[in-house]
């Protein structure tokens, strides 16, 4: 992987999570275009995805399928398209000093594949390590929702393997998930309520990242933007 960058320099990592009809990315694609009219270099991108690889494997992941996959087989799917994702477009952009807004990222898999389908935690770590090495997301934004109004969200075209194969129940260990890896890692993690309408998700997702780029002496100011007095909290329960 390519040597990090003096931390004056390096640019800051913001990802974005949640169950499915969160509207991660149309956060991260609001995120991205405050960001860059504030007059920060950013780029946003996705997971699985981002690179010619990922979008291939991408088809793989999300198209419907008529046989279960094994979450072992998912993980690490996802961790190869991880794998390219970083090495071609996140580490090589942070070290220039860009803001990456990545909608999905690692804690995606621990949910899914982990609490969602029972694969022990501990080997999720080390697959993800072996993937991205010490890279960690100086913010990670879950938006929050309960399932059934996340998957009610979905139009039938736009519903992929997850939503199609996968019961309720799994779904609400999914949400579950996110919420516990917020509770360990409070530091890293906000928590924020994305029943309300997109606009005022859109305030609250960049009064965080305000907030979060404060702490790093970026200049960059979104306050005008955002009505919400007090930065969110993480909630735990469901």
């Amino acid at each position: 992987m390519t040597p990090p960058a003096s931390s004056a320099t390096r640019g800051q990592f913001i990802t974005i999570e949640g169950p499915e009809g969160a509207g991660k990315t149309s956060q991260a694609a609001r995120l991205e275009s405050a960001l860059r009219a504030r007059g920060l270099a950013v780029i946003g991108t996705r997971e699985p995805g981002g690179t010619v690889l990922g979008e291939r494997i991408r088809e793989l992941l999300l198209a419907p399928s008529a046989s279960p996959i094994d979450p072992l087989a998912d993980a690490l799917l996802f961790n190869a398209a991880r794998r390219q994702l970083v090495e071609e477009v996140i580490e090589p952009s942070l070290a220039a000093g860009t803001t990456v807004i990545c909608a999905r990222f690692a804690d995606s898999t621990r949910a899914y594949q982990g609490y969602g389908g029972g694969l022990p935690l501990d080997e999720l770590q080390r697959l993800e390590d072996i993937a991205i090495g010490g890279l960690r997301p100086n913010l990670t934004i879950v938006l929050d929702v309960p399932v059934e109004i996340g998957l009610a969200r979905k139009a039938p075209d736009d519903r992929t393997r997850f939503e199609t194969g996968f019961d309720v129940a799994f779904h609400r260990r999914v949400r579950s998930g996110f919420l516990a890896m917020a509770v360990a890692e409070p530091q890293r993690f906000v928590v924020l309520d994305a029943t309300a309408d997109e606009d005022a998700v859109t305030r609250r997702v960049l009064r965080a990242v305000e907030a979060a780029l404060g702490e790093s002496g970026d200049p960059v100011s979104l306050a005008a933007a955002a009505s919400e007095p007090n930065r969110p909290t993480v909630r735990t329960t469901q």
